[in-house]
């Protein structure tokens, strides 16, 4: 058996696919399901938009995350502790957020999907610490697509179950029956074991908060350091920016939420997942870095479609050619994404000391969602004054300078010294 597949099927990356499931449902959810919600109780795109900043706990999770490393829950450990904490928050916000009515008032379903957020995010923190200790060196790349091939599948349940059934159910049901989704990962955390601590865990709170900035910086310099940060920034910038308001552009295009629900989301899932898992098994072969560049340059040109599909403009009638001309459009960026995404995570896991996980995860992949939050929630006010077609073009442009410095974070020449 050839050793990228043998390194699939372990145990290890089994629990990769249960991290991804309970780490991508609630994200999913934020993304897809509470946009596609509040458009169809008549909210406006610029308070949709203006949603993008619920999710700021993902920004800024790293400033919490020392607690995550500092302290454990009793009984289940540091991290398996506070996963399955954070899940039964999760479980309840979900359920309790189809309760609420966005024509009575806009506030009370701000605050909860604010909460929802933090508790995902803090999950995340927990969830990536145990990937990252419980992966050696050589299986990074595989695990974390793995990892991200099932946050994508997640992603059917709030993005394409869950529209289904809105068209069939009640909202307060749909959001009870999609928080259901989290038990799986609930039972995971009853069933594993604590991974193998690399290192001792911080004896203080102020040695969690500044080792693992200090061993960053003195690893790699604080020119070396700047430069990462900017990579990780930039690198999925123009890939989320574009997919900000994914839902409401389908619906604008003339799509149901059932053509949304059966079309548009099982045709970005199979291209992603088939990417991430060619990913993953490429990466064992070329590296980390040169998957970067590779995959890069797909995500970066699977941004166009989105352009075309804007430029062919709303269709008054939906047909087979409509819905082929939105799978192959979908298709093509989930790709991308696929591919994309699987280096980026690796890059990410591979940039982290065992000995800082929760701190140093967080704060790479709070860096990377600053995009996905903040600069998310001007979506709207860019759609609204630029359009649809060319709102795509600026995404494109913005994909750019994230490619610009792989040259200098993830050299091509270096690729198998730093293969992961």
């Amino acid at each position: 058996m050839p050793e990228s597949l043998r390194v699939l099927m372990t145990r290890k990356m089994l629990i990769c696919i249960f991290t991804g499931f309970s780490s991508g449902l609630p994200l999913y959810l934020l993304l897809n399901l509470l946009p596609a919600w509040l458009r169809s109780e008549g909210v406006d795109l610029k308070t949709i938009g203006f949603f993008a900043l619920i999710q700021f706990p993902y920004t800024w999770k790293f400033l919490w995350s020392p607690f995550l490393d500092r302290y454990a829950m009793p009984v289940l450990g540091r991290r398996r502790g506070w996963i399955l904490l954070m899940q039964i928050g999760l479980l309840f916000a979900i359920g309790m957020l189809g309760g609420l009515s966005p024509r009575d008032g806009i506030g009370p379903v701000l605050w909860l999907a604010a909460l929802l957020a933090l508790f995902s995010a803090t999950q995340d923190i927990a969830l990536d610490a145990y990937r990252r200790e419980l992966l050696v060196e050589e299986e990074l790349g595989l695990g974390n697509a793995v990892h991200v091939n099932a946050y994508r599948v997640a992603g059917l349940v709030p993005g394409s179950l869950s529209l289904i059934l809105a068209d069939l159910l009640p909202w307060s049901q749909v959001f009870w029956i999609t928080a259901a989704f989290m038990l799986p990962g609930m039972l995971m955390v009853l069933l594993i074991r604590e991974p193998a601590a690399v290192g001792v865990a911080p004896r203080t709170l102020r040695e969690a908060v500044l080792e693992p900035f200090n061993e960053f910086v003195g690893r790699a310099g604080v020119r070396g350091a700047l430069l990462v940060l900017a990579f990780i920034f930039l690198y999925k910038l123009g890939d989320s920016l574009c997919t900000a308001l994914a839902t409401p552009f389908y619906l604008d295009m003339g799509f149901t939420k059932t053509d949304i629900g059966l079309i548009a989301k099982h045709a970005g899932l199979w291209p992603a997942v088939i990417g991430a898992l060619l990913g993953g098994l490429w990466m064992v072969r070329i590296g980390i870095n040169r998957a970067l560049w590779l995959f890069g340059v797909v995500q970066l040109v699977s941004i166009l479609g989105f352009a075309w599909l804007a430029w062919l403009g709303p269709q008054a009638l939906i047909g087979v050619e409509q819905r082929l001309a939105l799978a192959g459009v979908i298709g093509l960026e989930a790709l991308g994404v696929g591919l994309g995404t699987a280096a980026f995570v690796a890059f990410i896991a591979r940039s982290t000391h065992p000995a800082y996980t929760a701190t140093q995860f967080a704060l790479f992949t709070s860096l990377a969602a600053v995009p996905r939050t903040f600069i998310n929630a001007s979506a709207g006010w860019l759609v609204e004054g630029l359009g649809w077609f060319s709102f795509f073009l600026l995404c494109t442009l913005l994909a750019v300078p994230g490619m610009l410095l792989l040259s200098r974070v993830a050299p091509w020449t270096e690729a198998r010294a730093h293969a992961g």
